[in-house]
């Protein structure tokens, strides 16, 4: 079942990346990351209300639970890391073409899974460890078929805050492995709904300091903020996708290297986009990357079983 769940969320989170890569076109980041964790704080709002309020959720997959500071404090520095991650992340993305973001994105759990063999213990087979090895084949051919488009991985920013991204992408996975492993098992136990619902909100009030404190005052002289409708497709498919995600590492036997390398399988999904609605160029090389990440997915898949 968690296996089926990290599918979902992956496509999903195809789509995410797409909306978010059409809502930052010849748009300001800030006002577009603080409308996208304002809208995802709307969605989870009546949840941790009618949690807080009524019995209905009680039973249900959407029940939030309370708890104090010793749990929140767990929830503001999930936060912290993915806000850092995201911001990086949606400035390089607003700079990079779709095609070349979508695969070093693919790379994150190659991070993840370093820290799982590290601080979880968890241990691949060779099925697995061949899909790792494909995942990394994959970004230093794509490295060398950037070059066609004027792109240096090695000396141009935006390609490192995108590396940056996925590494504190990764330091998140591994977070809410922590985060939702039970007391019992070194874990935190945190209820999932709540550091969905949670870390989402204070997301939001700390884009609106930035927002307020740093765009703001200089809005007339850096790129102008431009509404889009595909600021909201950008909320509503990132909390279904984290749903799906988190609803997966809550599941007895899920393992973190596995999810989260299956929801990077949403590059197929943002590649198509890229490639259909952005027409972007070198697909060709960057379809043979592409391919090398599916096969990753594919032997990790099975090594799985």
């Amino acid at each position: 079942m968690w296996l089926i769940l990290a599918f979902l969320s992956a496509v999903f989170l195809g789509c995410y990346d797409s909306f978010k890569k059409e809502a930052l076109k010849d748009n300001a980041v800030i006002p577009v990351l603080f409308l996208n964790t304002l809208f995802s704080s709307l969605i989870f709002l009546p949840f941790i209300i009618l949690s807080a309020s009524t019995g209905l959720l009680d039973t249900s997959d959407f029940h939030v639970a309370s708890g104090g500071w010793e749990v929140h404090r767990f929830i503001l520095l999930k936060s912290v890391i993915v806000l850092s991650s995201w911001l990086l992340g949606y400035f390089g993305m607003k700079h990079l073409p779709l095609t070349i973001v979508g695969p070093i994105n693919a790379t994150r759990p190659v991070m993840v899974l370093v820290g799982a063999l590290l601080v979880f213990g968890e241990r691949l087979n060779l099925w697995q460890w061949v899909g790792v090895t494909l995942a990394v084949a994959s970004f230093l051919l794509l490295s060398k078929s950037s070059k066609k488009e004027g792109i240096d991985f090695k000396h141009d920013h935006w390609i490192w805050m995108i590396v940056g991204s996925a590494a504190m992408g990764a330091i998140s996975g591994l977070y809410d492995r922590y985060l939702m492993a039970p007391v019992g098992e070194d874990g935190a136990g945190l209820d999932r709904m709540m550091v969905q619902s949670w870390y989402t909100i204070y997301q939001c009030f700390m884009m609106g300091a930035m927002l307020l404190l740093l765009w703001w005052p200089q809005r007339h002289h850096v790129t102008r903020f431009r509404w889009k409708w595909s600021i909201i497709g950008v909320s509503v498919f990132l909390s279904t996708a984290d749903f799906l995600y988190f609803y997966s590492l809550s599941l007895p036997d899920a393992m973190i290297s596995i999810v989260s390398m299956i929801r990077r399988g949403s590059v197929v999904v943002s590649f198509l986009f890229g490639a259909s609605l952005f027409h972007e160029k070198n697909l060709k090389a960057k379809t043979v990357d592409l391919v090398l990440v599916l096969l990753g997915m594919l032997f990790l898949y099975i090594g799985s079983h």
